[in-house]
């Protein structure tokens, strides 16, 4: 029963000599190609080849702990340089203080109704501004109308375990009417995608 339940389960040691020595010896299991063990001190998992041991999973390297996403398509309008939000917000609560947040935007209906202004890009995190994404995005001397998007990849570090909000915000560069998003109704997505450090 021992050696059966061994070959059908994943086992834990400690070290590899823990492992080793669990067996081969009187009333211990026969090594039997494809078990499979985790270990402990080097956090990787392996599989018996029939003749050695092999790592069949990285575990150190970083990988995704969870992934959410937002969206919005409702215009935000900026009338001056000091910064208001565009309404794309998502909240995380990551896993570790050690994890790192991937944020993904795209930021839709970027536009300007004056020849004189452009508009201004921010991330925030928990009400503060971590930096600016953005910096007069649309500007030209045509009038209004000047539609695009824009998008930002930026990776944070929160060092925290409770809720964290990201959002992003906007300004009229010019500190003059006006500047949008989602301008006529376009979709702004926002992907928040917590890693293992």
């Amino acid at each position: 029963v021992n050696g059966y339940l061994m070959d059908q389960s994943i086992m834990r040691f400690a070290t590899t000599a823990a492992r080793d020595a669990a067996f081969g010896g009187a009333g211990e299991p026969t090594l039997a190609e494809g078990m499979t063990c985790y270990l402990d001190d080097t956090n990787v998992l392996q599989s018996y080849t029939g003749s050695a041991w092999v790592s069949v999973a990285d575990t150190t390297s970083p990988r995704i702990l969870q992934l959410l996403s937002a969206t919005t398509n409702t215009q935000a309008t900026f009338t001056s340089n000091t910064p208001a939000t565009t309404g794309l917000t998502a909240s995380i609560t990551p896993k570790s203080t050690s994890s790192r947040i991937l944020i993904t935007c795209s930021i839709g209906g970027c536009n300007k109704q004056s020849s004189d202004t452009g508009l201004d890009l921010f991330i925030y995190r928990n009400g503060s501004q971590l930096l600016k994404v953005g910096a007069n995005i649309g500007s030209s001397s045509s009038g209004s109308q000047t539609n695009s998007h824009a998008s930002v990849l930026f990776l944070d570090n929160p060092a925290t375990i409770s809720a964290t909000t990201y959002a992003i915000f906007g300004s009229s560069a010019a500190n003059s009417p006006y500047a949008l998003t989602q301008h006529q109704s376009a979709y702004s997505v926002m992907t928040l995608t917590e890693m293992s450090s």
